[in-house]
């Protein structure tokens, strides 16, 4: 990934969040400007705020999983671990050893198809 999460030629598929917002407008065939209004009035979050709430969410079932805030940081896309530790900070007002540790975190098979990573086989 590029240093504003756009991938470079050649790279693997974005992370879950990791999309530029040029590349979704000129996939919808708007301009960014319509795309922001129309996500932002559809979502209620402008598509950036909406994109770093995916990465929370993936970083957050992983430090439930018991992977560590480090190693979580470079899974899902965080420059270092201490921008992991701002957006928990931010989304859920705890660290992330409290996150990795958190009953709402539970997943529920009916609402949610859960991640490899988190079946129990």
């Amino acid at each position: 990934m590029g240093s504003r999460g756009r991938a470079h030629p050649g790279a693997a598929a974005p992370r879950r969040g990791g999309v530029a917002v040029e590349r979704l407008a000129a996939e919808a065939g708007w301009s960014r400007k319509r795309l922001w209004s129309r996500f932002r009035s559809q979502v209620g979050l402008g598509p950036k705020r909406a994109a770093r709430l995916v990465r929370f969410d993936e970083a957050a079932h992983r430090l439930a999983a018991g992977r560590s805030p480090a190693q979580v940081a470079a899974e899902v896309g965080y420059a270092d671990q201490s921008h992991l530790h701002r957006d928990v900070r931010t989304f859920a007002g705890v660290t992330p050893a409290a996150v990795a540790g958190a009953p709402w975190l539970a997943v529920d098979p009916v609402a949610w198809d859960a991640p490899g990573y988190l079946t129990r086989a």
